[in-house]
C-alpha cells in the first residue's frame, strides 16, 4: 500500500493519469506500429498517421520521458518491449489494450456514478456497442486468459468430465485449455450472437476447429443446453446483479449431469471488500460500466451456489488475484 506523507506524494497520485493517457493515445493512434523496428522522426510519424506535426512531436517526447520509446539524434525508436508487445502484427501484440482505451470514457464518469449508485448512462448491450468496441473487448479477454487458462484448468478435477460448457466464454481461450488438459474432452462456448463469429475466428486461429464448438444466446434469457459435466463461468458474475447470478446458477444446475461441477472464476472479496486490491478497483469498473455489476465476497458467492442446489462447495486460490469457487450437483 502506498504511503502519502507530503503534498508532493499526493500530487503525484493526482497526476498519475497523465502518463496513462499519453500511452493510451499513442496506442490508439498506432505510433508504436508506425515506428516498428526502425527509427522515425516525429514529422515522419505525423505524416504517416495524418496527425498534427507539433502535437505529435510533443506526444512522442512525453513517451520518451515515460520510457516506452527512446529518442536518439532527433529520431524516435521503440524499446525492445514496445516492439514485442505494441507493434500490430507481432506475435506478442497486446491488442486487448484497445479495451483499456475504451474504458477511459466510462471511468471519467466515476463521480456521477458514485452519486447515483450506477452507471450514469445505461450501457448498450455488448451486441450493440459496435464492432471496434467488441473486437477490443474480446481481444482483451483472450490476452488475459491465454497465459492464465492452462494454469487455472490444471487445478481442476476433470475425472468424469467429457463435456464442458464455457458460459460467456468469448474468444474460447479457457475452452482451448480444457481441451488440451484432457484427451477427448469437448467444450462448447456459449455467448451472444455478435460474439460467436469472433469466437469462430479464435477457434480457427488457435487450431481448435472440431474440438470446440459454439452456442449463441443470452444466458439469462435463452437455453444454455443440457448434459454437461462442468459449467465454467470466468469473469461472468461480476457483470451481473445478485438476482441475475441466482438465476444463472440455477440454470447451470439444471444443465449439469449428476455430480457435475460448476466452476466460478472471479475476484472473491474479503468481508471488508478491501482485498484483493484488484477486485476493489474492479468493483468500480463495474460501477461505471454496468447497471448492477460488482466484485462479490466469497460468502455471497457461496450462498448463491447453495441456494441453487450445489453442495461440496470449495474455494481454490489462483496466482492471478482471482479465485475459483467450485460446487457439485448431487
Amino acid at each position: 500500500m502506498n504511503k502519502f506523507e507530503t503534498p508532493a506524494d499526493i500530487m503525484e497520485l493526482a497526476n498519475q493519469f497523465r502518463a496513462s493517457r499519453v500511452f493510451l493515445t499513442a496506442f490508439e493512434l498506432g505510433i508504436f506500429t508506425v515506428l516498428d523496428d526502425e527509427g522515425k522522426t516525429s514529422a515522419e510519424t505525423a505524416s504517416i498517421l495524418k496527425t498534427d506535426p507539433r502535437a505529435t512531436n510533443r506526444l512522442m517526447n512525453a513517451l520518451t520521458v515515460i520510457g516506452i520509446i527512446e529518442k536518439k539524434n532527433g529520431s524516435f525508436y521503440n524499446t525492445p518491449a514496445s516492439v514485442k508487445f505494441l507493434v500490430k502484427g507481432n506475435h506478442g501484440y497486446m491488442g486487448g489494450l484497445g479495451h483499456t482505451v475504451n474504458l477511459w470514457d466510462t471511468w471519467t464518469n466515476m463521480t456521477e456514478a458514485v452519486i447515483k449508485g450506477t452507471a450514469p448512462e445505461i450501457r448498450k448491450s455488448i451486441n450493440d456497442r459496435g464492432e471496434n468496441w467488441l473486437d477490443s473487448f474480446i481481444a482483451a479477454m483472450h490476452m488475459r486468459a491465454k497465459k492464465q487458462a492452462p494454469v487455472i484448468i490444471s487445478r481442476l478435477d476433470l475425472n468424469g468430465v467429457s463435456k464442458v460448457l464455457d458460459v460467456g466464454g468469448g474468444p474460447g481461450t479457457f475452452s482451448f485449455a480444457f481441451v488440451d488438459a484432457k484427451d477427448g474432452l469437448k467444450a462448447t462456448v456459449f455467448d451472444l450472437p455478435n460474439v460467436v463469429p469472433l469466437t469462430h475466428k479464435y477457434i480457427k486461429q488457435e487450431g481448435y476447429t472440431g474440438k470446440v464448438d459454439t452456442l449463441e444466446g443470452d444466458y439469462l434469457e435463452n437455453s444454455i443446453g443440457s448434459g454437461y459435466d462442468l459449467a465454467f463461468l470466468s469473469a461472468v458474475i461480476h457483470s451481473n446483479s445478485p438476482q441475475d447470478i441466482n438465476q444463472l446458477f440455477s440454470k447451470c444446475y439444471k444443465a449439469l449431469n449428476k455430480n457435475g461441477q460448476i466452476v466460478v472464476l472471479d475476484y472473491l472479496m474479503n468481508e471488508d471488500r478491501t482485498e484483493p486490491a484488484m477486485g476493489a478497483m474492479f468493483s468500480l469498473n463495474m460501477l461505471v460500466g454496468t447497471e448492477a455489476g460488482d466484485s462479490y465476497t466469497e460468502s455471497e458467492v457461496r450462498n448463491w451456489l447453495k441456494e441453487a442446489g450445489f453442495s461440496s462447495i470449495k474455494k481454490i486460490n489462483t496466482e492471478f488475484g482471482t479465485d475459483l469457487m467450485i460446487g457439485r450437483k448431487s
